[in-house]
């Protein structure tokens, strides 16, 4: 049986930054998302691609993806979007926009758009404005939760490793996040070249590219 997308407020989210538990879940996430390979899925989707209009990350926080992208794509316009401020160390030719992604999307033109395990923190309805605001957006690329019993499974295999904050918010992630299918159908994406796969690892990858 499907399991039904239900959104859980996550701890992270509501930590302070500088809490040693919100640095612990971060350290997790970190380890997570290598042992998943996410950030090297994102370089290598991107290879060959048009982006000579740049790539905007979005949910960007630590800006660890930026700094992989900055190396892999040398000259090519870096954007990284966040509630939180920018991160120390930053390189100066990574750009930063601090603040609330919908009322600063409208605006934004890339080549690109990308994000790691992003969206599933936002609602149906949430998505659907996003999708809105893909005016001057060329391309998407993100990594996902793939919601499934699978999922789940590994996440209470990872628990004994993590700290209290990421036990919780893991499987809360998931089951926020998506099936095949759902993520067009949720931003309104018409007129876009869709691929979608599942990694055995609990990523639903998702990239789209304008016909």
């Amino acid at each position: 049986m499907a399991i039904r997308r239900v959104l859980t407020p996550e701890i992270l989210d509501h930590l302070d930054f500088r809490d040693p538990e919100a640095a612990r879940s971060r350290a997790d996430l970190r380890r997570i998302n290598a042992l998943m390979g996410n950030e090297r899925w994102v370089r290598r989707t991107l290879t060959g691609k048009p982006l000579d209009r740049g790539i905007v990350e979005i949910g960007a926080g630590e800006g660890r993806l930026c700094r992989v992208l900055a190396r892999g794509f040398r000259g090519i316009p870096l954007l990284g979007m966040d509630r939180l401020p920018r991160p120390p160390g930053l390189p100066d030719d990574i750009s930063w926009i601090r603040g609330d992604l919908l009322a600063a999307l409208p605006a934004v033109r890339a080549g690109v758009l990308v994000g790691v395990m992003i969206l599933h923190h936002f609602s149906d309805t949430e998505l659907a404005e996003i999708g809105r605001c893909l005016g001057g957006i060329g391309g998407l690329c993100f990594c996902e939760p793939w919601r499934s019993e699978w999922s789940l499974a590994l996440s209470r295999g990872m628990a004994p490793f993590t700290g209290s904050v990421t036990r919780h918010d893991m499987p809360a992630s998931i089951r926020a996040g998506f099936v095949p299918g759902e993520l067009p159908a949720l931003l309104g994406l018409k007129g876009w070249k869709i691929t979608e796969s599942r990694d055995w690892r609990g990523a639903l990858r998702f990239q789209a590219w304008r016909k």
